[in-house]
């Protein structure tokens, strides 16, 4: 089954102007190629043939999780009390020379070590009530971290999103 994880992305203002590098916009990363494995360019050139992705990332405490995600899970990106977007990994690798290259943090801030690319990004803009409504969500949920959604939540989130579609 596909995993579904939960990302914050919209809220801080950190998060916005990572967001605004990498994913209101495709990222050409062949300008980035000097910083990749051989392997991973050629796994983003295979799914990302024109060259260019969305990325997103993961901070290093959540290794172990990010190394279930494969390509076809589902990310939903929230903030500001809404799922801003949703899209479909494409390649994840870790690789914190290419984080600290694609978003530039600014010195001593907490930087992503786990990459992974986007295919099927879409603003959704979808409120949080409609996500509590769902069988075993709780009101009031601010989605905080990232999270992994349980197979029950995934689906009840993939059939909210197909039919809001």
């Amino acid at each position: 089954m596909v995993q579904v994880f939960v990302q914050p992305a919209y809220g801080t203002a950190d998060a916005r102007r990572y967001g605004a590098r990498s994913l209101e916009r495709t990222v050409a990363f062949r300008e980035l190629a000097d910083l990749l494995d051989p392997a991973d360019l050629a796994r983003l050139d295979d799914l990302h043939p024109g060259g260019r992705a969305r990325f997103w990332g993961a901070k290093d405490k959540y290794d172990r999780r990010m190394d279930t995600v494969t390509t076809g899970d589902v990310v939903l990106f929230t903030g500001r009390k809404h799922v801003q977007a949703t899209a479909e990994v494409g390649h994840g690798f870790r690789n914190p020379a290419f984080a600290r290259r694609l978003w530039r943090p600014d010195p001593g801030k907490c930087l992503f070590s786990n990459v992974y690319s986007l295919r099927r990004y879409r603003r959704v803009e979808l409120p949080y009530e409609a996500v509590w409504a769902l069988p075993g969500f709780n009101a009031g949920d601010n989605f905080m971290g990232l999270r992994f959604l349980d197979e029950a939540k995934s689906a009840a989130v993939l059939g909210l999103l197909s039919s809001a579609a």
